[in-house]
């Protein structure tokens, strides 16, 4: 029975009750669960009907120490604590059947010992039966968590529900449960699924106090030559060893390890690219006794795992013993180096997924340490960097992330990698989506991702080229839904422009006028202007055509000047020229010009007006263009 999945709604119950006890006694195998008991109302006995739940837990995973009818449809129901631990009750696990169709009912579970918890941030609990075998969390209106002064002060979590159908059988959970039944069965589908090729191999490692298997899954397809490796030179076989189900109610790590081990023994070029070069141990389940028994968090000696590692003894936790000589026998190895030690981990206090590291006194080892947190942040949309924390607690110390900081190499990353047992928040940063199966399984993949990019960031794996990637892809026949479209040729050809008659079309400029800058200093002149470089100068006004605009171009500025006789400045005196045919005239001109003194101030350097850019227009062009042949012909 123990590597044999069974539905927990067909009350297979995993306890033998004895000759003595009755059908409303859960007995001394119970181990202090509810075992098929009816609870009446007072004043009636006999058979039960309809309407009188049946409470069972009395199955694996299964958690529910008793239930008591408080009033005409309440019901307080206690948890079990852990098995030789009474500190620890949040887990539970229980069915109900018997029941009466519309019968609303209200369960307050009165006995929880964790007050930080989700449950008034969007955490309900699940619900399933027998004709819907898909777990349904319960809509938050009808889930409160508080504290009672009925109940002495203590944290109560309240949830009400109504029974649809008579003929089901309806279970409750604080999470999707993964129990150690369901591990077999996946392990065996998945050996059997393999065939010929070898992409895993598993192995018991050590049985647990009550004889159950801790498998260990070995994800090796590393060549024959890289195995041929010498310490000396530096060339190791890197080993990753992941862990999981340390604390027996956290399901949903379960699911994270799931994702992970379906993705490297898939089909998918990177968990190819994995396999080839790296080495994986697997533990899927390191307490397997506390996940059968329903225990919160310890093992069936009362003892947290994960606060033992460092006083772990073969006698009192078997798995972790066997756990640490595997550890040390492959850090001590001359073939292969352990790069990365990951301990999967639920959380019911914060959403989404984050990562608990170590701090070190080496500021290079730190900061390597801090490479792996920050490439999963980015590939894990659901990653929180606000929860993530290193630190080197000393209530720690006894944890799996602290004893491989301390006991193994410098090379070795020990990180704590949690997931939310209810959701994680969206792009908004307000709005959470509650996670499924699905949304595990994905960040069991982002994990394995992550891992692929991280030894690419340190120069192990080669980065491929854009080319080889491409041919990759065509290699593996994608769908043909995944191709391109095929587009026509025709309509997108690039056909030569017809040979047109080209001429060169006037370009218009604003009136070049020059602009002399003074600096006062007597005298006057026209303009008065201030210059750098020192000197007085008049302004000289632009002569313009008439019937022409200030925009008529260097045409008409020509025309203009070559037109105005009359007037002179400083430059006409070299410049202006008398009417041709009169030589006595040029002579006394010549006389006159080389009488006058020279006393010329030199100007400074000229600048141009702005251009006016608005005339660079087809239409602008075309209209100047007629303008100035117009005055051609005139």
């Amino acid at each position: 029975m123990l590597g044999i999945a069974c539905d927990p709604l067909q009350h297979t119950s995993m306890y033998d009750r004895g000759s003595d006890d009755s059908e409303d006694s859960d007995g001394e195998g119970g181990l202090g669960n509810v075992s098929r008991v009816i609870i009446r109302p007072p004043g009636q006995s006999g058979k039960a009907k309809r309407g009188h739940l049946c409470f069972d837990a009395a199955f694996e995973t299964g958690n529910l120490g008793k239930a008591e009818l408080v009033g005409e449809f309440e019901y307080d129901l206690f948890l079990r604590p852990d098995t030789c631990n009474p500190r620890f009750r949040f887990w539970f696990n229980f069915t109900v059947d018997n029941v009466k169709q519309d019968q609303r009912v209200l369960f307050n579970i009165v006995n929880i010992s964790k007050s930080r918890n989700l449950f008034n941030s969007g955490l309900t609990p699940l619900v399933k039966s027998s004709s819907r075998p898909k777990w349904q969390r319960l809509p938050k209106r009808q889930v409160f968590f508080y504290r009672s002064a009925m109940h002495q002060g203590h944290y109560v979590l309240s949830f009400g529900f109504n029974f649809d159908k008579e003929e089901d059988v309806y279970m409750f959970a604080l999470a999707m449960p993964y129990s150690y039944s369901r591990l077999q069965s996946y392990l065996n589908v998945i050996d059997a699924r393999q065939g010929a090729e070898k992409r895993f191999t598993r192995c018991v490692l050590v049985k647990s106090l009550q004889n159950r298997n801790v498998d260990l899954l070995t994800i090796d397809q590393v060549t024959h030559s890289q195995r041929s490796t010498n310490r000396l030179e530096r060339s190791f076989i890197r080993v990753i060893v992941v862990l999981c189900r340390t604390h027996s109610s956290e399901a949903p790590a379960s699911h994270v390890c799931q994702g992970f081990i379906e993705f490297l023994v898939g089909n998918h070029p990177i968990a190819q690219v994995l396999r080839e070069n790296f080495v994986f141990k697997i533990v899927p389940m390191v307490n397997p006794d506390g996940v059968f028994l329903g225990n919160n968090r310890c093992n069936l000696m009362g003892q947290d795992m994960n606060r033992n590692w460092h006083v772990a003894s073969e006698f009192t936790q078997p798995e972790l013993h066997a756990i640490r000589n595997v550890l040390k026998e492959l850090d001590n190895s001359d073939t292969y180096q352990i790069d990365f030690v990951i301990d999967l981990h639920a959380n019911n206090s914060m959403h989404g997924c984050f990562i608990y590291g170590n701090t070190y006194e080496d500021v290079y080892r730190y900061e390597r340490h801090l490479v792996f947190p920050r490439l999963f942040a980015n590939n894990a949309k659901d990653y929180i960097a606000e929860h993530t924390m290193f630190n080197a607690d000393e209530r720690k110390m006894g944890s799996v992330r602290r004893y491989c900081c301390e006991r193994l190499s410098d090379t070795v990353n020990a990180y704590t990698l949690e997931v939310s047992m209810a959701g994680h928040y969206l792009r908004d940063g307000k709005t959470i989506a509650l996670y499924n199966e699905d949304g595990y399984h994905r960040v069991g993949r982002n994990l394995a991702r992550t891992l692929l990019q991280y030894y690419r960031f340190i120069n192990v794996l080669a980065v491929p080229l854009v080319s080889e990637m491409r041919q990759q892809g065509k290699r593996r026949g994608r769908p043909r839904t995944h191709h391109s479209r095929s587009r026509s040729r025709t309509r997108y050809e690039v056909k030569p422009r017809p040979k047109t008659t080209r001429c060169h079309a006037p370009i218009a400029y604003t009136n070049l006028s020059i602009c002399y800058d003074s600096t006062g200093g007597g005298g006057g002149g026209v303009g008065g202007i201030s210059s750098d470089e020192g000197g007085f100068s008049p302004t000289r006004p632009m002569p313009i055509a008439p019937g022409s605009s200030c925009f008529s171009g260097y045409r008409n500025y020509r025309r203009a000047v070559t037109a105005s006789c009359g007037h002179h400045d400083q430059y006409s005196l070299g410049t202006s020229e008398p009417a041709a045919g009169s030589r006595h005239k040029r002579r006394a001109a010549a006389a006159a010009a080389a009488a006058l003194p020279i006393d010329v101030p030199v100007p400074p350097k000229p600048y141009l007006s702005i251009i006016d850019l608005n005339q660079l227009t087809r239409g602008s062009l075309k209209l100047k263009a007629s303008s100035f042949d117009a005055d051609d012909r005139r």
